[in-house]
């Protein structure tokens, strides 16, 4: 185990440099100058050239190119002109909002997923599975961002202004006015208040997708002879389904898992976006907008890490899934 994870770090390095070179050809091949944003309509030459240098843009592509990557690889990413501050400040300030939100919809869209899975293949071909059917292919076809304005609509907006429902949750943000003077039970309160609708809309589409993977992995294990045999034996019903069917149903999952990760970080951007939630992902589309070339790259190399580490730690729960896959 110790060599594979060794072998897959070391593959990691080369990989990640190839990303990483690529993104950097891609934003200069966007069109547009950062510069411009910067510079008024009356600054003279000599201080235009100096916004130019201040921003490293005096040099050739491939110049800056070698040095961003060996600053890089020392972890300088740079300085955020739109932000004021360096690279890996504003990176930091908004990665652990992603992380909470997509680590929470991840977790809740595969246990969402498995279980309309399971229900699925149990009750194969009746009214229940064809109405969960509808419902699965309905949400896996709908935009996160369409579905995330529709959950405003009905859960914040009509909640509040025109069903005058008792339980409404809030649009935008991540805390309330007031956050830092509340209690501990009340901060808590608030945040989950907060995560509710773009945790619900990632959930609802990624949830989808698991559901669908999750019933024909099943429908496929429960067919094997063992699963037979067990039933056989004179076994429950739910003990084979839980301890023989599903446990070999989840090799199919890890890769939906291993999957599904570029998806998430590529939906929790419009998503935090639709919802004004203070992530990496809306935080990349402002630095688009302003033409923060530096936080653009910075966050979308942290974003090409953190689908690598994910990648690996699905590669890994293959050997805990099925005992027979050991790596030397």
């Amino acid at each position: 185990m110790r060599r594979y994870l060794l072998g897959r770090l070391l593959l990691a390095v080369p990989l990640l440099l190839a990303l990483a070179t690529l993104l950097f050809m891609l934003v200069e091949l966007a069109p547009g100058d950062p510069a411009d944003l910067l510079i008024s309509p009356g600054m003279t030459n000599e201080v235009r050239e100096q916004v130019r240098t201040n921003l490293g843009l005096d040099e050739p592509a491939p110049v800056r190119y070698l040095r961003w990557i060996a600053a890089a690889a020392t972890g300088d990413l740079g300085f955020s002109h739109s932000r004021g501050v360096s690279v890996r400040v504003a990176l930091a300030q908004s990665l652990p909002n992603t992380l909470l939100l997509t680590g929470v919809s991840l977790v809740l869209a595969f246990a969402l997923g498995v279980g309309v899975g399971i229900v699925q293949a149990v009750r194969q071909s009746s009214w229940i599975d064809s109405v969960l059917n509808l419902f699965v292919l309905t949400f896996y076809s709908l935009p996160s961002f369409w579905l995330g304005v529709i959950l405003i609509l009905v859960f914040s907006y009509g909640a509040q202004s025109v069903w005058e429902w008792p339980i409404h949750f809030p649009a935008s943000g991540a805390t309330s006015v007031g956050y830092d003077l509340m209690g501990p039970g009340e901060r808590i309160v608030d945040r989950v208040r907060h995560l509710i609708l773009p945790v619900g809309t990632l959930v609802l589409v990624m949830g989808a997708g698991v559901a669908r993977y999750a019933r024909s992995a099943l429908l496929e294990v429960i067919r094997e002879d063992y699963v037979r045999a067990a039933r056989a034996r004179g076994l429950g019903r739910a003990r084979v389904l839980f301890r023989h069917a599903l446990p070999n149903a989840l090799l199919p999952l890890i890769t939906v898992f291993g999957l599904y990760l570029p998806v998430l970080f590529s939906g929790a951007v419009f998503v935090e976006t639709v919802f004004a939630w203070p992530g990496m992902g809306r935080l990349m589309v402002d630095a688009v907008a302003s033409r923060d070339f530096p936080l653009v790259l910075g966050g979308s190399l942290v974003f090409a890490v953190l689908v690598v580490v994910g990648n690996l730690v699905a590669d890994l729960l293959y050997a805990w899934a099925d005992p027979r896959v050991r790596y030397g």
